[in-house]
């Protein structure tokens, strides 16, 4: 079996260190699985997220001239699904100025209210 850019296949996770994980793949080939394409989340230790000898399914995302091969979980993992934040519909301008007007007549009465007790003028 050929490997392609593009194509995803299984292979043994064969050694992990500090910057990703070897996978031998069919053929006897062996990729990277470089630290950034292990998992969508942030990676700081890679043995928290492989085992040496676990069977994973990778996508093979390059093969450069000398032959290496990058390996990636991460794209081919389905896309997780956001949670759509529920957010209030935008007031209408009408609701808007209905709104400023109630608050600005408040503040008229109140300051009112105020220069009157200043004032020492209470009707």
């Amino acid at each position: 079996m050929s490997i392609e850019v593009g194509s995803v296949v299984e292979g043994k996770v064969t050694g992990i260190t500090n910057f990703g994980a070897f996978v031998e793949l069919d053929g006897g080939e062996t990729g990277l699985i470089h630290i950034s394409e292990v998992a969508d989340t942030y990676v700081k230790d890679v043995n928290n997220f492989l085992k040496m000898n676990e069977i994973v399914n990778v996508k093979v995302i390059s093969i450069d001239d000398k032959g290496k091969i990058g390996l990636s979980i991460k794209q081919i993992e389905a896309p997780k699904k956001k949670k759509k934040k529920f957010r209030e519909p935008k007031p209408s301008f009408d609701d808007m100025m209905e709104n400023f007007l109630k608050d600005s007549n408040q503040r008229q009465q109140d300051l009112k209210r105020s220069l009157e007790k200043r004032s020492g003028n209470s009707n």
